[in-house]
C-alpha cells in the first residue's frame, strides 16, 4: 500500500503537546472488521481515524504516542488519502484505464468526499510510477475490444480515444501496430448491416456516418452486392 507522506512536522520524537491544552494520547489499536488490512486508531479512548497497515508502521503509530492537534489533523488527511487510493486502486484494476479516466474519476470522489484536491496529483504520480495507469496499454485495450465482432473505422476508433485523453502520437502508434485494419472491419459492418439496408447508397452512406471513407464504402458495399 502507498503511504501519504505527511508533513515533516509529524515526528515521533518531536511530538509535543502544549501545557494549555488537552493532552492527545493514542490509546488502542484495533484491527478493522470490515476491511483486516486496515487498522482503526483512538486518541484518548475515542475513534480517530484508520490507516492501512504500512501507513501504521510509516508513522510509528503505537499506544501510548502522544500526538499534538497539527499531527491528528495530518493524520486524519492520511487515513483519507490511504482510502481513496486503496479505492482507485481497486477501480483500475478492474480494467485498463486511461489518465484522464482516472483523473475523472478521482474528481468526482474527491468533490463528493470534500478531500484535498492535492490528493488527485499525487495518487496519478503514484498509480503511473507502479505501472497500473498507462496510456498506450489502455488504448491498444480499447481498440482490441471495442465492437470487435461488429466492426468499426479507424477514424472513430481515434474520435473515441482522443475524447478518453489519449495522445495522438500513442493512437496512431497503437493503431499501427494493431491487427485492425478499415478493409476488414467494414466487411464486418456491411455483413451485419446488409440486411438492414438493402439499397446500396443508404448502405455507403451509413458506412460513410461511422467513420469509413467513401470510396472504400462504395467499392466494398458493389463488391458485397456482386457476391450476393
Amino acid at each position: 500500500m502507498e503511504i501519504y507522506k505527511l508533513s515533516d512536522k509529524i515526528d515521533e520524537k518531536s511530538s509535543k503537546s502544549s501545557d494549555d491544552s488537552e493532552i492527545l494520547k493514542i490509546t488502542d489499536l484495533k484491527q478493522g472488521v470490515k476491511n483486516p488490512d486496515r487498522v482503526n486508531v483512538f486518541v484518548n479512548d475515542d475513534f480517530a481515524f484508520s490507516l492501512d497497515v504500512a501507513q501504521v508502521v510509516d508513522l510509528k503509530i503505537k499506544k501510548g504516542r502522544i500526538i499534538t492537534e497539527e499531527e491528528l489533523v495530518e493524520l486524519t488527511k492520511a487515513s483519507e488519502f490511504g482510502k481513496l487510493y486503496q479505492r482507485t486502486l481497486e477501480w483500475v484494476l478492474m480494467r485498463p484505464r486511461s489518465v484522464r479516466e482516472t483523473s475523472d474519476y478521482l474528481s468526482k470522489k474527491i468533490f463528493e468526499k470534500k478531500l484535498d484536491n492535492s490528493f488527485l496529483k499525487i495518487i496519478i504520480e503514484k498509480l503511473e510510477k507502479k505501472n497500473y495507469l498507462d496510456d498506450y496499454r489502455f488504448a491498444k485495450w480499447y481498440i482490441g475490444n471495442r465492437f470487435f465482432k461488429k466492426g468499426v473505422s479507424s477514424k472513430r476508433l481515434k474520435m473515441e480515444l482522443f475524447k478518453k485523453g489519449i495522445s495522438k502520437e500513442i493512437i496512431e502508434q497503437v493503431l499501427v501496430d494493431s491487427d485492425r485494419d478499415d478493409v476488414s472491419e467494414i466487411k464486418k459492418v456491411i455483413l451485419k448491416k446488409r440486411s438492414k439496408y438493402p439499397d446500396d447508397e443508404k448502405l455507403i452512406s451509413y458506412l460513410c456516418r461511422q467513420g469509413f471513407p467513401f470510396e472504400l464504402s462504395r467499392e466494398m458495399v458493389l463488391e458485397s452486392s456482386e457476391m450476393d
